[in-house]
């Protein structure tokens, strides 16, 4: 009987051992068990990847720094009083008879050198001559004239456009621009050639910084700025204030490193080998971000767009140069025993990045980090704009250790611009959290809120305002499952910078 009754219990324990490990065998399907950390985690922004509004300055030495790369130039004649527009978008001509300017109206520039420029239209054709005429017709950069923009005097908004057929162009009805003028003199409202400037739009990305310096000038202003910007006693800072690990935005030319194709410049790849010994030595996690990949995947200065185009994934070549990307950086960092996860691509757009295009990048960089590492979490940014946030999930189920990347800011949209300090703290505990709780389930992907920050549209908030808005959000992204990083450690804007917002009190971890 006793003998009966103890083959009974051990066979109760035996199964129970087989469900346990079932139960296991499942939740690993889509990661393995998770081991309890969670990452604490700053983004080390605007250090590998420029963003101009996170440090100014880096521009400050620039020539002619109004006319970068991707700069939205309006133009009015004085005489037809009207703007100059791309005839339906581009593709035809280019008229002079448009009330008001917005996206038709809005030339982009491509900057070859200081003085000299291309102009690309909304639906990217670059502007050239048929005989006289003004059009643009031609999506091929190098088809294209090249301009100078002649201003009155220095501060003036008087301007005119020399072709580099050595004419100016005249607005010479509301539907001909030509560029037939050779002789010119004074500036008066009766002379076709004069245009009155407006800039519709800046970038401030990577290759704007690049290109403005220019091949000689920038290989020096950036490495001054890779040297200064994080440095190690950065790490020693974050590894003794309650954080565990670093986000690091970083760019597709990297790969390329020391001679990465223009206008990059090499050396960044050096700063990155550096912050992976410093995160050693402070005994920090690093989380590699493809923050730029070629081609740009949502048009923004931070993934280094030249004019805000969106090129990256719409061919299997710019697919597969990525991927390359990502084999580069797993094998160069797969021993280290800081790196804990590679992000594929941050942030990519939808509608212009879609759900086929990125879900096969995806797959081809899950294996290409797996060729070299077994234990670096692979990080799936969800798509911005319009998409499901589950739209992942039967992917990255199919993966082991896979990571959804959320990022949440109460900004960049209409719905938070009349909020006060308590509805923006209500917004967290209850939309964020439900928002949170959506893709956070238990046998899926691992949740990560990649990017977050205790700013907001409030104006004339107190310190105790920011620090009952820092904690909300605290409390509930700690909820995420594999963790959560803020926007940014450094930043001349003080709440965007994590290392001011320590310092100052506003923060405590």
């Amino acid at each position: 009987m006793h003998v009966m009754m103890r083959n009974c219990v051990n066979l109760k324990i035996w199964l129970l051992n087989l469900v346990t490990l079932f139960s296991i065998l499942s939740l690993s399907h889509g990661r393995l068990k998770h081991d309890g950390f969670r990452v604490r985690a700053v983004n080390l922004g605007g250090w590998l990847v420029t963003e101009g509004w996170m440090k100014p300055s880096l521009f400050d030495g620039i020539p002619n720094k109004d006319f970068l790369d991707g700069t939205g130039l309006q133009f009015k004649s004085v005489t037809t009083r009207k703007y100059l527009c791309a005839e339906s978008g581009g593709g035809t001509i280019i008229v002079a008879n448009r009330t008001a300017a917005s996206g038709w109206e809005t030339f982009s520039l491509w900057r070859l050198n200081k003085d000299t420029f291309r102009f690309r239209v909304f639906n990217k054709q670059f502007v050239g001559l048929d005989g006289i005429n003004v059009v643009a017709v031609s999506n091929i950069s190098t088809d294209s004239l090249t301009f100078h923009v002649v201003k009155e005097s220095g501060n003036s908004s008087r301007v005119r456009i020399k072709a580099s057929n050595g004419y100016f162009l005249q607005a010479k009805t509301e539907d001909l621009v030509t560029a037939d003028v050779s002789e010119v003199k004074g500036w008066g409202d009766d002379d076709p050639s004069v245009f009155v400037m407006t800039i519709g739009g800046r970038m401030q990305g990577e290759f704007q910084v690049t290109n403005g310096y220019g091949p000689s000038k920038a290989p020096q202003v950036m490495k001054e700025h890779w040297s200064t910007f994080i440095v190690e006693d950065d790490f020693k800072f974050i590894a003794s204030n309650g954080l565990n690990a670093v986000r690091i935005p970083i760019g597709w030319w990297i790969a390329s490193d020391p001679t990465p194709p223009p206008p990059y410049v090499g050396g960044s790849l050096n700063a990155l080998d550096k912050a992976f010994l410093w995160a050693q030595k402070y005994g920090l996690k690093i989380i590699l971000d493809l923050h730029a990949a070629p081609g740009s995947q949502n048009g923004f200065e931070h993934s280094s767009s030249r004019d805000g185009s969106q090129e990256w994934g719409k061919t299997d070549e710019n697919i597969q140069q990525t991927v390359q990307v990502i084999d580069f950086l797993t094998a160069r960092y797969a021993k280290s025993p800081s790196l804990y996860a590679v992000e594929l691509i941050n942030e990519p757009l939808s509608p212009g990045v879609t759900l086929e295009s990125l879900s096969k990048y995806y797959k081809a960089g899950y294996e290409a980090v797996r060729r070299h590492s077994s234990t670096a979490y692979v990080v799936l940014s969800n798509r911005l704009g319009p998409s499901n946030p589950r739209e992942l999930f039967p992917l990255a189920n199919g993966f082991t250790r896979s990571v959804i990347d959320v990022h949440y800011y109460n900004l960049f949209q209409d719905v938070f611009n009349d909020m006060n300090v308590q509805q923006n703290i209500d917004f967290i505990n209850n939309n964020r959290s439900s928002q949170l709780s959506f893709v956070t389930t238990s046998n899926g992907p691992l949740t990560f809120v990649g990017e977050w920050v205790a700013e907001w549209q409030v104006k004339g908030a107190t310190k105790e305002d920011y620090q009952r808005f820092a904690r909300a959000q605290l409390d509930v992204f700690g909820r995420a499952t594999f963790g959560w990083a803020y926007w940014a450690f450094k930043n001349v804007n003080n709440h965007w910078s994590l290392e001011w917002m320590i310092k100052n009190g506003y923060i405590n971890l």
